[in-house]
């Protein structure tokens, strides 16, 4: 028998072999696809985007306040003397109370808070007077509502804030009769937050609009 009669046959039964097995193995995966259901992974809701919002954006936030809180007071410290002026949010146009704190948040630590000091009483755990630390949020009813004004302590029972129309960014002492009569409590940003809809939905507009300044740039 020939070479040739001998190389050929073997040729075509090992293709045939090759086509086969390929075959099997297209039909075991088709099999496999269709016995398995299609895995659907549901975007993040909107709302639920809004509710992580704060800790996504704020992880080991208690660190970076605590690591980061002489630098905090530093640079709150830089603002004492600016006017205070309502709705306003930076130093150059003047600040009012809470937009004081937030300014100083954002620009020391890149972290957004809410816009009132109500809303940022949300934000956080709360803390007895006496666990209060350099960073912590102060807040005080000065308008017969509560959490009505915030400030931020930076230590020895002193905090800087913005008081009132009139007044200007300085620190006072939390013993003094005016504002122990009215303190309303402290928190503790960790990341976590009480915020209802509307509010997490205020704070995500905001980040939208941040970032869409930040584009046009």
């Amino acid at each position: 028998m020939s070479l040739k009669n001998t190389l050929f046959p073997k040729l075509a039964l090992s293709l045939l072999a090759l086509y086969f097995a390929a075959a099997i193995s297209a039909h075991a995966a088709d099999a496999v696809a269709e016995a398995t259901p299609e895995l659907v992974v549901p975007k993040e809701s909107m709302f639920q985007a809004g509710k992580s919002y704060i800790s996504r954006v704020s992880d080991r936030l208690v660190d970076t306040v605590t690591g980061k809180s002489d630098e905090l007071i530093n640079r709150a410290m830089e603002v004492i003397g600016v006017r205070y002026r309502w709705d306003a949010e930076l130093p150059q146009s003047g600040l009012d109370g809470s937009s004081f704190v937030g300014y100083v948040f954002k620009d020391k630590l890149g972290f957004l808070l809410p816009r009132k000091s109500t809303q940022m009483s949300r934000v956080g755990k709360p803390i007895n007077r006496e666990e209060l630390q350099p960073g912590d949020l102060v807040f005080f009813n000065t308008m017969r509502l509560t959490f009505s004004h915030v400030g931020i302590y930076v230590g020895d029972n002193k905090f800087i804030h913005s008081p009132s129309k009139g007044t200007s960014v300085r620190v006072d002492d939390l013993g003094s009769l005016y504002w122990d009569k009215r303190f309303d409590g402290a928190r503790r940003l960790d990341g976590s937050d009480n915020l209802d809809d509307t509010e997490r939905q205020e704070l995500l507009n905001e980040v939208k609009n941040l970032k869409r300044n930040s584009r046009s740039l």
